[in-house]
């Protein structure tokens, strides 16, 4: 969700409410402090999902490929991440007595959830199954089974079925597709492995809108909502009658959380943005961006902004660029009005890279009579590539709520998560803390604290793109 997705989200919002779009506000647009964050890993310049994660949500840049780890570990090296391991804020606010979860339209063994939980030195490890056997005699286990072994996490909700059960069991949704099927190896159930660790409390599993929209958030402890085998759909192409929009999930997680007097955090990660973006698919990201703006909306909808600290980003940008001389109002995702020096039309939105790339007979396709606008239109690109890349310039980021103002100016990414903890007086540095009358709240997609002693939330609506696959 780098600027350019941002700001063509913005006109996109305004247009499917019949206005031109360029002056629409958006949700994040009324956050009224705002800052720059440089993405950069420790080995690469430009980087991927799970090292932005670790950065932003354990306070620690790392390399690319690795989850909740110092640079010290090497990616896919198993022996380098002992003694290396990173916790997040998640973490931090757990230990201090606060409720927390996690929310994301992606698995949630994907790269910027497991970040809040895991340590790995390949996040691509994300069952048993996927790890090389010199990892497993090394000691490594994989994200999946650490999701109920490394913290206690209250809301867990997304995708990621098939990680979780063994080899050979039939998915509830797709019992025929055998690529949805379990794929654990030592035919652990986590599913059922969860629901046992919480004998005594008020435990939801669910894996459809019907079992979803029964659970009572007032009378529910913990709540694991897997939707989809892997990923979950594109909101465009979303079942509503078996899978819930990110703005219910979002919802109801914030529902479960809030009852903790203690207060919670909650990272909520738009994390499809990015796989559209890698799919050359600008119409699909652009409507996942409007809808993770809705997210927050109801996020601020639902928490009291004296109280909750509330913080949007992106963990990275992409290749896409807004270019050409469309009229005011035209379709974002339509073509630009003036032709280039081929004669031939292109669309206000392009890629740097992509598989968007084709040249035939030495010349760009002829897309006069394409319907861009069309959800699964692919945008063209300059170089051919499997599937778009990340690209290394700043990103946003957005805050409001107690000590809002950390969150400005030019920061290292690494700084966000220090500063959330800061405001809801989490972690291992507390001194600042002291005097306070009441124990610190923390929210960090929505998270709750309290900042001077004031009762606070410290919620952090993590945008952050979870980007979906690196390459």
């Amino acid at each position: 969700m780098g600027i350019a997705t941002y700001t063509a989200a913005r006109i996109l919002k305004g247009q499917l409410q019949n206005q031109s779009g360029e002056e629409t506000v958006m949700t994040m647009d009324t956050f009224p402090n705002v800052g720059l964050v440089k993405t950069y890993s420790v080995d690469f310049q430009i980087p991927d999902s799970a090292a932005t994660a670790t950065a932003y949500l354990c306070g620690v840049k790392t390399n690319l490929n690795t989850i909740g780890v110092s640079a010290a570990a090497r990616n896919g090296v198993c022996k380098s991440q002992k003694g290396n391991e990173v916790t997040s804020i998640l973490k931090w606010a757990k230990d201090a007595g606060k409720s927390v979860g996690i929310v994301t339209t992606t698995r949630v063994q994907h790269a910027t959830p497991a970040a809040s939980y895991a340590h790995s030195a390949s996040r691509t490890w994300y069952s048993d199954a996927d790890m090389p056997a010199a990892a497993k005699r090394d000691g490594c286990t994989d994200i999946a089974s650490q999701l109920l072994k490394n913290t206690d996490i209250d809301v867990i909700i997304g995708g990621g079925r098939k990680y979780m059960t063994p080899t050979g069991t039939k998915d509830p949704e797709y019992p025929r597709d055998l690529s949805s099927w379990g794929k654990r190896k030592d035919k652990r159930n986590l599913i059922e492995e969860w629901q046992s660790l919480k004998t005594g409390k008020v435990a939801h599993y669910v894996w459809n809108k019907k079992d979803f929209d029964a659970v009572d958030p007032e009378t529910t402890d913990y709540l694991m909502a897997l939707f989809e085998p892997s990923d979950l759909r594109f909101e465009a192409e979303r079942d509503p009658s078996m899978d819930p929009s990110i703005v219910e999930t979002t919802e109801k997680a914030i529902r479960i959380l809030q009852k903790n007097p203690n207060g919670f955090f909650l990272l909520v990660e738009g994390g499809r943005i990015d796989q559209a973006h890698h799919s050359g698919r600008a119409s699909m990201a652009l409507h996942e961006t409007v809808a993770f703006d809705y997210a927050i909306a109801k996020g601020l909808e639902l928490t009291k902004e004296h109280e909750t600290l509330t913080v949007v980003m992106a963990d990275h940008s992409h290749t896409v660029t807004l270019n050409g001389y469309p009229f005011r109002g035209q379709s974002i995702l339509g073509k630009s009005p003036v032709w280039a020096t081929d004669f031939l039309p292109y669309t206000t939105l392009m890629y740097g890279n992509g598989p968007g790339h084709k040249i035939i007979n030495g010349t760009r396709p002829d897309i006069r009579n394409v319907d861009t606008k069309n959800k699964n239109y692919v945008q063209q690109s300059a170089v051919p590539t499997e599937s778009a890349t990340h690209s290394g310039e700043d990103v946003v980021v957005l805050a409001r709520g107690p000590m809002a103002h950390l969150f400005q100016g030019v920061q290292e990414q690494n700084y966000i998560a220090h500063a959330m903890a800061y405001t809801a007086c989490v972690g291992a540095d507390l001194r600042h803390c002291q005097g306070q009358t009441e124990s610190p709240v923390v929210h960090t997609t929505l998270d709750n604290n309290r900042a001077g002693g004031a009762r606070g939330s410290a919620a952090l609506l993590s945008v952050l793109l979870a980007l979906t696959r690196l390459m």
